[in-house]
């Protein structure tokens, strides 16, 4: 048997030009739980990770808390977040204002949720962007990939998508269920799949054991 650890990327820039920069606070979370892994001597024999900037900084900040060097990192491009933008202009092709309060923030995960369900019915082809199907296939292939190791530490790194997704398909749930996980997942959160060959089943969801006692630390967005 084996342990999926898969973990999405600390707190980004929500709000700001380029929301694929990781913030001081997602550094931090990462960091921390980088600090929680070497404190109870976990190790990985392997490392799958997405392509954005996001990843690669939360890989970074992880390993610094972790105090050395992750195995070699196999990137896998089915592991990138879907464009929120996108989505949200196939629905709203309207200029919107970035979200500057509560309101605004509200309004705006609103319309993703909308532009999820569009995109998931087959009813929207937001731009630059694959096909709902082709998406999950993207995330079933990592999930092949880990199954064939048949057991070992694997970490992979990724985002709310692709994470929820993965879940969904593992607990055989309806596509539109992935909605639900992905917005209640928090930045730099822990779920874990115990597998082997044959199949992968839920083992946790959604954990911050690195940040359980500080709240302040504690983001979504």
């Amino acid at each position: 048997m084996g342990m999926l650890h898969l973990v999405r990327h600390g707190q980004a820039s929500f709000g700001a030009a380029d929301y694929d920069q990781l913030s001081p606070l997602g550094h931090q979370q990462c960091q921390r739980l980088g600090a929680f892994w070497r404190a109870r001597g976990q190790r990985f024999d392997a490392v799958f990770s997405g392509t954005l900037k996001r990843h690669a900084q939360s890989l970074a900040a992880l390993a610094e808390g972790w105090g050395g060097a992750l195995p070699a990192v196999s990137l896998r491009p089915g592991l990138d977040e879907y464009d929120s933008a996108a989505l949200i202009r196939a629905i709203h092709p309207e200029p919107l204002a970035a979200p500057r309060d509560a309101e605004g923030v509200k309004h705006h995960f609103r319309l993703l949720r909308q532009g999820l369900q569009a995109w998931m019915r087959g009813e929207t082809a937001p731009q630059g962007m694959p096909s709902h199907a082709q998406f999950l296939a993207g995330v079933a292939g990592v999930l092949d990939e880990v199954r064939a190791l048949g057991g070992g530490e694997v970490l992979v790194l990724s985002s709310g998508g692709p994470i929820s997704c993965a879940l969904a398909q593992v607990l055989q749930a309806p596509a539109e269920s992935a909605i639900e996980l992905n917005l209640r997942l928090r930045n730099s959160a822990l779920s874990e799949l115990v597998f082997n060959a044959q199949r992968l089943s839920l083992h946790s969801f959604n954990g911050l054991p690195h940040l359980q006692d500080e709240p302040a630390l504690q983001s979504y967005a």
